[in-house]
């Protein structure tokens, strides 16, 4: 297929560049893509759309705040990194901007010396291997220097940092958030709880490479970015309980659905623990073994996003729903609007 199958206009407007002041007040588009109905509603009345018995999966990674401003103390230039993830010890692959003035042995400094950064490898397109130097924990001093790594897409402000990230974020290490779950609040949880819907929490830490554009034309020879996952014994036992007993399986997200699906093609269709790292490219002619509904936000024009919900719903139904979302003036991205798919093409 090629990747001009997937795009479609949206105007610039419709990107949401702030958060809505109360999580779950977002708009819904809840989309039947075997009945071909759309319904348009608001996100606390998920609960409608879940079963006793279900499972709700939600990805429980934390956003660091990964870009630091710095400055080379020789020259007193301005240099900006952007942590990507944490290779070994100290050591950290990052963007480095201006990345031709950071050479192997360059110097950083952040927050008067409170940190300091050395440039130990070079790599392509602007990506660096830096081994960090501070006094204390690395997080904590971190969490005082960094900023949150915004989409480039929004060009606001973040007034609170907390905004961009899930109300059961946990475990520090994604570049990005898993915005599909940014919608939750812990009361509407409370509420899909006593429901008797299973909470079931796994851990995808995103990468950058979830903005990257898909730049060659046939989608086959799109080479898909790497991300580390987790899954622990508890949770996949639950989730396995949950299919033995008829109940479904229900993704937050697409680094939610990208977890159960790597698990569940390693391990012929059931879950175990594992913890690895995936590649998964997940697009039209996929055979889904784990996922029986999910939620996403609104994704980028030609994006793998677009084309793993294309996967599941059908090409040509999910184009009709982003153009009844452009039409109705639903929010894109990030901070947007969301959409819930009942169930999957062919089940």
């Amino acid at each position: 297929m090629n990747t001009n199958d997937f795009d479609f206009d949206l105007p610039e407007e419709l990107i949401a560049q702030t958060p809505l002041k109360k999580r779950d007040a977002s708009k819904l588009l809840v989309i039947d893509p075997v009945t071909k109905k759309m319904t348009d509603t608001h996100f606390d009345h998920i609960i409608d759309q879940l079963n006793p018995g279900d499972a709700l999966v939600m990805n429980n990674t934390r956003v660091l705040p990964a870009r630091l401003y710095g400055e080379k103390p020789e020259t007193h230039g301005h240099v900006e990194l952007l942590l990507l993830k944490n290779t070994t010890g100290d050591q950290w692959e990052v963007l480095a901007k201006p990345a031709k003035r950071l050479k192997v042995g360059a110097k950083i400094s952040f927050g008067d010396g409170r940190l300091t950064a050395t440039i130990i490898q070079e790599l392509e397109h602007g990506g660096r291997i830096v081994e960090f130097n501070y006094d204390g924990i690395f997080l904590e001093v971190l969490e005082s220097l960094g900023e949150m790594p915004l989409p480039p897409y929004i060009h606001e402000k973040l007034e609170d940092r907390d905004r961009y990230q899930t109300v059961y974020a946990k475990e520090n290490g994604s570049a990005a958030a898993p915005t599909a779950g940014l919608h939750f609040t812990k009361e509407l949880l409370q509420k899909i709880q006593a429901k008797g819907v299973k909470l079931v929490y796994l851990t995808l830490h995103v990468g950058l490479g979830t903005f990257r554009p898909v730049s060659v034309d046939n989608i086959a020879d799109h080479d898909m970015h790497s991300e580390f996952y987790s899954l622990s014994k508890e949770a996949a036992a639950t989730l396995n309980q949950v299919k033995e007993n008829g109940g479904r399986i229900i993704a937050v997200g697409t680094t939610s659905i990208r977890t159960l699906e790597t698990i569940g093609q390693k391990f012929d269709g059931k879950l175990q623990a594992d913890s690895d790292w995936t590649k998964i490219f997940i697009k039209p002619g996929y055979d889904f073994k784990i996922v029986d509904a999910f939620s996403t936000n609104f994704h980028l024009p030609k994006s793998t996003l677009v084309m793993l919900v294309a996967a599941f719903a059908g090409r040509e139904f999910v184009l009709e729903a982003y153009q009844h979302a452009v039409q109705e003036h639903y929010r894109f991205f990030s901070f947007g609007d969301a959409m819930f798919v009942t169930q999957r093409v062919g089940k």
